[in-house]
This record gives C-alpha cells, structure tokens and sequence, in this order.
C-alpha cells in the first residue's frame, strides 16, 4: 500500500501511482507480454512440410524416372533388334541371289554356249527343251540377242517363257528365289 504524505507533490504521487497503473493495464491487455512460444518439433508449417515432402519423395521420383528410361531403351533395343533380324534375312536373301547368279553364269561360260551357237536354231530349241530349264536359260543368255530370239521361237511356249522368266530374274536384283 502507498502511504500519501502531506509534504508529497502532485507528480511524486503521479510517479508513485504510475507503475502500478501501468502494471494493472499491461495485465489487462491480452498478449501484451507474450512472447512467440517455441515451436513444439512436431509442429511445422506448410512451407516445411512442402520442404519434407519433395525430399522424401526425391529418390523414388527419380528411380522411377530411371526405370521408364531403361524401359523406352529396351523398347527401342527391341525394335533395333528386329531391325537387324530383317538386315540379316534380306542379306542372306541377297547373298543367295548372288550366288546363284553366279553359278548360273559359270555353267553357261563352261564351253556350252559355244556349241549352241554353232547350231542351227531349231535343233538347239528342242535340246535346251529337255535339259534343265536353269542351264537353258543360261545358255540363251550368253549367246546374241537374234540367235536368242530365234531359238526361243522354236521352243514350246510354256518352255520359253520358264526361260524367259528365270532370265528377267537374273537381272532382277529384288529377286532371291529360283521362279522354276
């Protein structure tokens, strides 16, 4: 309790009375002393939590990242694979086309062709009939256009025209199977 004196002024008394005025008011006041309370751990805010999510969520993102890739290059693997499958079958088709071109031309330049083109045309249509329609072409082949055209002419027509087939086939590059 604040003893008044009579001898005490208007502003000792003020200043007296003052702090305790201004303690009941601050009390009053709600939060004036309040102080921001420290944050529990478990508490965090949404910026924290934003933080703690993308970290926790960081690596299997990216390991998920990783296995759609391995899965398009196995994809695109899988598609060069059938690729090269398709390389490696027309180049077998190719290479038996060549080589059966080649025979072909070995067993017309083996002295055959020399001895059609010293026969009369009609007797050479009917032995190139009976022998094997590949050899036959091949000869036809190797000699001159007219001596060509004319025993094809003597031939029966379904022969020559085996004949002329494998020949167009000869020279057709597309071609790796023997039309006859």
């Amino acid at each position: 309790m604040i003893k008044l004196n009579k001898n005490m002024t208007v502003s000792e008394l003020v200043r007296r009375l003052a702090l305790p005025a201004a303690a009941v008011m601050l009390l009053t006041i709600p939060g004036a002393f309040a102080q921001e309370a420290p944050k529990p751990e478990g508490d965090i805010t949404s910026e924290d939590e934003i933080k703690q999510f993308c970290t926790n969520i960081a690596d299997p993102a990216r390991d998920q990242r990783y296995l759609l890739q391995k899965q398009d290059l196995e994809k695109l693997r899988a598609d060069i694979d059938t690729r090269m499958a398709e390389m490696d079958k027309r180049k077998a088709e190719y290479q038996d086309w060549l080589k059966r071109r080649n025979d072909f031309l070995k067993q017309a330049e083996a002295g055959l062709t020399d001895i059609y083109k010293n026969m009369k045309p009609d007797a050479a249509a009917l032995q190139l009939e009976k022998a094997n329609t590949g050899i036959a072409a091949a000869v036809i082949m190797r000699l001159g256009a007219r001596q060509s055209s004319l025993i094809l002419a003597e031939m029966d027509p379904e022969k020559a025209a085996v004949i002329a087939n494998i020949i167009a086939s000869a020279s057709d590059p597309n071609t790796s199977k023997d039309p006859s």
